[in-house]
């Protein structure tokens, strides 16, 4: 149904666009390279023949496909976010596709001995025979979300040229920004006008997810006081030796390392300093919000604890929220989660319903009135320079879209 090639030639062309996010610059969206890339994909969502295009101040593209039937269906959203991940740099990707791989290590780049191996990465051998999208090691690769945009884009594009499939309204919309937790936050629901939506945003094949964490970030700024290390004696106080204190206070078995499944942890992002001050940034997470509640409650009783060994404003803490778990938004209507668990064993994909260790546009999204489980977009290993993509997967992904659509246009006559 969907071509592989076509997707593939979409999914190319996007990530060797560069638009990864910035924390830092307090602009919406953070970069300009990502309203550079909305601009071009608000000219091929036209191009296509999708109505209402449009593209906002913020970098929010919206776009809706007209109904073809003669009763009305709920309107239905897809979702995806345009930025890549600042945690590994987004600039000059370089894909290359492996052709059939054989189930052996793939040599990302010869001259830094960078490897891509089963041993490290055992998820790849089930995709032995299959044509893989992979880094030249130097990049992250762009999956996370461009495999998305590809696949809502083609999804789209097949239903205009096939007017014969029968549908209701369809919306789509893209969000920059949601890598640094912010893609929902200029997302304007009421204009969105669907009743439900799925942001495309998972991983392997299967993955339908409506729980994720409670997040919050932390910075944690530690003042020291530098005095000449010889005559340092009960004068000196060095943030860095602080800081590290501070860092050992929290069990070290409540870290990403050591955690999977519902249980949370507190991650040490970045760590930068020097004897007179020392800025630590956190992230903050667990499924449970009562537990969440009491991370962020351990982090403040820490820096209570600092300040009493080494003086008042030794340790100052600043936390905000970014997202809650949508769990408590998608609930009451499960029938838009079990109507994509109905969708992927009509597609033979066996369903994965989990929870994401993570966040997408789709929890804020849920508490601002618009419920939008996650589903898979293929990809594998985000964020770094080992993530790949099968494109047997991102089609799969497109054809669910398809299924999907077909559904809610047959069971809501």
């Amino acid at each position: 149904m969907i071509d592989a090639n076509i997707i593939t030639e979409r999914f190319l062309r996007y990530v060797k666009t560069h638009t990864e996010s910035d924390p830092e610059t307090g602009l919406t969206p953070s970069t300009p390279q990502q309203y550079e890339f909305a601009e071009s994909l608000k000219e091929e969502l036209i191009r296509i023949g999708l109505h209402d295009v449009s593209l906002d101040d913020n970098g929010y593209v919206m776009a809706t496909l007209p109904s073809n039937i003669n009763h009305s269906t709920p309107v239905v959203g897809f979702i995806a976010h345009m930025d890549t991940s600042p945690d590994f740099s987004g600039k000059n990707v370089k894909p290359r596709i492996v052709e059939q791989y054989d189930g052996q290590d793939i040599v990302l780049n010869a001259e830094r001995n960078i490897v891509l191996k089963p041993a490290d990465f055992p998820e790849i051998l089930q995709y032995n025979g299959q044509d893989i999208i992979v880094t030249d090691g130097t990049t992250l690769l762009g999956a996370d979300d461009k495999a998305g945009l590809a696949e809502i884009v083609t999804a789209m594009e097949y239903l205009v040229q096939h007017p014969e499939i029968k549908h209701g309204e369809i919306r789509v919309g893209f969000t920059p920004d949601e890598e640094i937790g912010e893609g929902a936050k200029y997302f304007d629901v009421e204009k969105f006008n669907a009743e439900w939506a799925y942001t495309m945003d998972g991983s392997e094949v299967g993955e339908l997810e409506f729980e994720n964490f409670n997040a919050a970030t932390a910075k944690v700024i530690f003042h020291g006081r530098s005095v000449h290390p010889g005559y340092a004696k009960h004068k000196m106080k060095n943030s860095i030796r602080i800081a590290n204190q501070f860092v050992s206070l929290l069990s070290r078995f409540q870290t990403p390392e050591h955690t999977e499944g519902y249980e949370g942890f507190f991650h040490l992002m970045s760590m930068a300093g020097d004897v007179e001050k020392t800025t630590m940034t956190y992230i903050i997470r667990d499924h449970d919000r009562m537990r969440f509640e009491e991370r962020k409650k351990e982090m403040k009783h820490l820096t209570n604890k600092i300040n009493a060994e080494f003086g008042a404003g030794t340790c100052e803490i600043e936390m905000n929220d970014q997202y809650y778990n949508m769990r408590e938004k998608i609930e009451p209507v499960m029938h838009i989660v079990d109507l994509a668990e109905e969708a992927m064993k009509a597609c033979d994909i066996v369903p994965n319903i989990r929870p994401i260790r993570g966040g997408t546009d789709g929890a804020n999204l849920s508490f601002k009135g618009l419920p939008c489980p996650n589903i898979f977009a293929g990809g594998h290993n985000f964020h770094g320079k080992f993530e790949y993509v099968p494109i047997p997967s991102m089609v799969k992904a497109s054809e669910l879209i398809l299924k999907i659509i077909e559904l809610v246009t047959v069971k809501y006559k």
